[in-house]
């Protein structure tokens, strides 16, 4: 895949180039975050796009920042030395919190979605950044077949020719939708003459990808890129080999070879005594295979709210206010006008200009539970709130799928099912393999059900965030639903939530690859 030269450079700056998995050294944590960000909305893999877009480029002094290309040697020896001192002093000082304090960037690509949300589902510790479906096409193929996951033991089945079929069938209707539906839209897009080439081949990538995703199963393959301390990849590597799932262990395994050459001392343990036991214990929870599928009257149900949450919020506030005791504080508010209340409320809030001036923590105070059914794609998107205490349940086919409008009014809904349904009718085969494996036959557009509980706080954070016009239309939705619910029940406490946007637009991110457009502009 790369030439000598070209794996000479790569060597000082990754930890393999051979690999799906391996982890960044030698750069500056500027260059690795920025690196990952251009990695989640790129169709190229991370070291591809390290050498076009950084090493070789002609548009910035890369190679000043990061100076002369050495040998590997070098930092590999520094890390065994560092990992000496490490255990020294941590033998005489130390406690498993120091892990905290030690980070390392890690690639993992050719990965399941379904792996993805396994991996990114750690709530603290880690942060990852995936490859994008609402702007990177997934039509691609390597060798002459498509990116998906082709498990061991469906592929040993008698289902696996089934299997493939549905899956190429799936990828050849996304295939042949992309350029229909573009030119179904190009029609539709307004004001061309202001947008960039740059911005009007983005607008219409968003808006045909966004359409045509819901085709893509559970087994596309995809890149993620993660950051995290020591102590958070411990738990997730004995996470991993606890998996039912063949695809995880493996990659669990691959990723404990690359951060053990980064910082073995901080992972070294989930392959020891310590980590065994944890992955003993996980493998003891059992959870209930329900064969009984209960269907949901609505999409959006908000199933607990607290009755006295002004109260608690409001109290906590005054508590901070007044000096007095909590309990008085709570005394006090119960008999305080309501005029009063809605003042101290402001007077806590303050000025919100924009949606990024949060609240403090008396909202936390109060907490909402809401069971969902959406998409797999909407799910996607929501699930990276990991404040939020939020679980699903397994992928399944039983919840159906909406069919977008613009592929109804282009004319193409037929072609969609056609392959939605076929994808269906394999995925019951599958269930008699395994369930957990059966999910990777599901497509995005099929709906699932989860809950999510979160605090009035991560409320502001969560429904001004996934509200704004250039989120995804179908997560969209669910948050401007979930704010409609609480605003029933909390009124006052949601009047400082000044940046919800309900309306609905045909190309989300005109206005946003616009500003990109100036901002661009202004950097020139």
């Amino acid at each position: 895949m790369f030439n000598d030269e070209e794996q000479k450079i790569l060597s000082y700056f990754f930890t393999n180039t051979t690999e799906d998995v391996f982890a960044l050294i030698n750069l500056p944590e500027v260059v690795k975050g920025t690196l990952f960000a251009r990695y989640s909305r790129s169709g190229k893999d991370l070291r591809s796009l390290f050498l076009s877009d950084f090493f070789n480029s002609q548009d910035n002094e890369f190679k000043n920042i990061v100076g002369d290309v050495k040998n590997i040697d070098n930092q590999l020896l520094a890390i065994k030395k560092a990992e000496e001192f490490y255990d020294r002093i941590l033998g005489q000082f130390g406690d498993d919190s120091v892990a905290e304090l030690g980070g390392c960037h890690i690639a993992l690509e050719n990965i399941s979605n379904l792996a993805t949300k396994f991996v990114e589902d750690s709530r603290i510790g880690i942060n990852p950044l995936e490859k994008s479906s609402r702007y990177v096409y997934f039509n691609e193929k390597v060798n002459g077949k498509y990116n998906y996951y082709r498990d061991a033991e469906i592929m040993a089945s008698k289902h696996s020719e089934d299997y493939v079929n549905a899956m190429d069938f799936l990828f050849d209707t996304y295939s042949e939708l992309m350029g229909p539906m573009r030119d179904y839209f190009l029609k539709k897009l307004p004001n061309t003459e202001n947008l960039s080439e740059r911005a009007f081949d983005a607008v219409l990538r968003a808006k045909t990808c966004d359409t045509i995703r819901g085709l893509l199963p559970a087994s596309t393959l995809t890149n993620v890129g993660l950051f995290g301390n020591g102590r958070a990849f411990e738990y997730l590597l004995t996470k991993m080999q606890a998996s039912n799932l063949d695809e995880i262990k493996n990659l669990g395994n691959q990723t404990y070879t690359e951060l053990n050459k980064v910082f073995p001392s901080f992972v070294k343990r989930s392959k020891g005594e310590f980590g065994q036991a944890i992955i003993d214990y996980l493998k003891t929870i059992k959870y209930p295979s329900v064969d009984g599928i209960t269907k949901n009257k609505k999409r959006i149900t908000l199933l607990h709210y607290d009755k006295d949450a002004e109260i608690k919020v409001l109290s906590k506030i005054y508590y901070l206010k007044s000096g007095l005791s909590l309990k008085d504080a709570i005394k006090i508010i119960k008999q305080m006008p309501v005029d009063e209340k809605k003042k101290l409320l402001g007077e806590y809030c303050g000025v919100r200009t924009n949606r990024r001036h949060k609240p403090f923590r008396a909202f936390e105070n109060t907490d909402y539970t809401f069971e969902l059914v959406g998409n797999f794609g909407a799910y996607r998107d929501l699930h990276r709130h990991r404040i939020l205490t939020q679980e699903r349940q397994l992928l399944t086919t039983h919840f159906g799928y909406d069919v977008p409008k613009d592929l109804i009014l282009a004319g193409y809904d037929k072609k969609y099912k056609k392959a939605l349904d076929n994808a269906n009718k394999v995925y019951l085969d599958l269930t008699k393999i395994s369930k957990e494996k059966a999910q990777y036959c599901v497509p995005f557009a099929y709906n699932l059900r989860w809950y999510v509980k979160f605090n009035l706080r991560e409320a502001y954070h969560l429904l001004e965030l996934r509200t704004i016009r250039q989120g995804h239309p179908d997560y969209r939705k669910m948050c401007q639903e979930m704010y409609r619910q609480i605003l029933k029940v909390h009124p006052n406490l949601l009047e400082p939530m000044k940046f919800i946007d309900l309306k609905d637009y045909d190309f989300e991110r005109l206005e946003s690859e616009k500003q990109i457009d100036k901002q661009l502009q202004a950097i020139k």
